[in-house]
């Protein structure tokens, strides 16, 4: 009798230890991720994918297969080297084990016009995103590391602006930089300023005059994005003197970079890191403050991409996504409320506006035309166009140049037609692609608003 219970019980130990050795068996306390870990190898050797099991994947059985996300893709349109947001989303992530079962992701801009227009719900570019960036894992291109660290280049051209603007205007150093990096060689390229928004803040006197008789409204926090701090200072600047033209202290704290050129390439540790740094530092100025951006597309990242991406709930995030509005949208809702002066000088003017993909992701609307409208004089013409193929780094790619003038061709068109002196978009990389593309200046609608208050000219300084 001994020896039975002897051998049952060594037969009871040898099959808890077989149970906690089958996947799904964790024991109590046990996360879900660990296991989600266990159930699938594609999770535990590509922990990238954890946020398409939790927050996306669940949406690929609505897909129906209308193919309306193709007809609308931008990307599948110019070029047959992407076989389109449904093929590789949806219908290849029931299939995908590690490697991706096709290699034409890459070519997707991640502009998100697929989610967008799928009338099913189905998170098709938060798919395809995701998976391309289990696709790259081990073999991130050099290249894709370095144009994504924009806060580092920012910092180390600001010293030596002029001097970085003319060797980037040099076809033989662009050569030597398409050869070498993969940057193609007409890519539109940021212009070095020799002066940071913080660097200004410093040297200046103080705030700009409130408009008179106007109240105070207290403190609300500007986030400028790496391109608001070193590259597009004026709009920067700009966006701050209306603010304060209104009432309002403008804080703007010490802050780094979203992470969001690291999310778009597949880079996500990087990415989870830098946006959960910044948001610490966007509440360390007030945690019950409303925070203003004219970056459309990092304002974005914070918003949407950051939880709905990445899988980024940290408290810190969530909170500053909550209280995070673009400068168009803040000053639409201030004019919805009553609050917003419109007593504006005339300017005589038809302008091409065009609204950038990660904008439209936020689902905001397309609060600058109603703002730049209630300008007197001010006529503005949708450019009807879903992207400008720029797509934040996408358009920089060598092998992915011809496929983004492809994609903008026909707003770059219009443009030109409407007005060939001046054009507005709210995305600095998309101004970049506007303003190289065709030679028109492209500025942010806080300049029309700037100049619409009378605190400049509508042709103001802009680079």
């Amino acid at each position: 009798m001994t020896e039975l219970k002897n051998t049952e019980a060594s037969v009871e130990a040898d099959e808890e230890s077989r149970v906690q050795d089958r996947p799904g068996s964790l024991g109590p306390g046990a996360t879900v991720w660990e296991h989600l870990a266990q159930v699938s190898p594609r999770i535990k050797n590509n922990p990238n994918t954890y946020e398409a099991q939790q927050l996306n994947r669940a949406s690929l059985d609505q897909c129906v297969k209308c193919t309306i996300c193709e007809t609308q893709c931008p990307v599948a349109k110019a070029t047959p080297l992407f076989s389109g947001p449904k093929f590789v989303g949806p219908q290849a992530e029931r299939f995908r084990n590690g490697e991706s079962v096709d290699h034409t992701l890459d070519y997707c801009s991640s502009c998100g016009i697929c989610t967008l227009t799928c009338p099913q719900g189905v998170r098709i570019a938060e798919l395809n995103s995701m998976a391309r960036a289990v696709m790259k894992q081990g073999h991130m291109p050099l290249r894709d590391r370095i144009i994504t660290q924009t806060e580092l280049e920012g910092k180390l051209l600001t010293p030596f602006a002029p001097v970085a603007n003319w060797a980037l205007k040099q076809k033989p150093i662009r050569v030597a930089v398409e050869k070498v990096v993969g940057v193609h060689r007409n890519a539109p390229m940021p212009v070095a300023q020799s002066q940071s928004v913080q660097g200004w803040l410093k040297k200046r006197k103080g705030p700009a005059a409130r408009r008179p008789g106007q109240p105070d409204r207290g403190p609300v926090v500007f986030f400028t994005g790496c391109a608001g701090s070193y590259f597009e200072v004026e709009t920067s600047k700009k966006t701050i003197e209306v603010l304060e033209h209104l009432g309002f202290e403008v804080l703007v704290p010490k802050q780094g970079c979203c992470g969001l050129a690291e999310q778009s390439n597949g880079l996500f540790n990087g990415a989870r890191a830098h946006v959960r740094k910044l948001c610490a530092q966007l509440n360390a100025a007030g945690k019950d403050l409303t925070i203003i951006s004219s970056s459309g597309s990092c304002a974005g990242m914070i918003k949407h991409e950051a939880h709905e991406i990445m899988g980024v709930d940290a408290p810190e995030v969530m909170s500053v996504g909550t209280r995070m509005r673009e400068t168009s949208e803040f000053l639409l809702e201030m004019y919805d409320e009553g609050q917003l002066p419109t007593d504006f000088v005339r300017i005589d003017m038809k302008l091409p506006y065009h609204a950038p993909c990660q904008v439209k992701s936020q689902g905001m609307g397309m609060p600058a035309i109603r703002l730049m409208e209630l300008v007197p004089g001010i006529e503005v013409v949708e450019s009807g166009e879903n992207c400008c193929g720029i797509a934040g780094t996408y358009g920089l790619k060598k092998e992915k140049y011809d496929v983004a003038q492809e994609v903008g061709k026909n707003l770059f068109r219009k443009v030109k037609e409407t007005n060939d002196k001046l054009a507005v978009c709210d995305t600095e990389t998309c101004r970049w692609q506007i303003r190289n593309s065709t030679g028109v200046p492209t500025v942010h609608p806080i300049h029309v608003i700037h100049a619409a208050y009378g605190l400049s000219s509508i042709h103001s300084p802009q680079v």
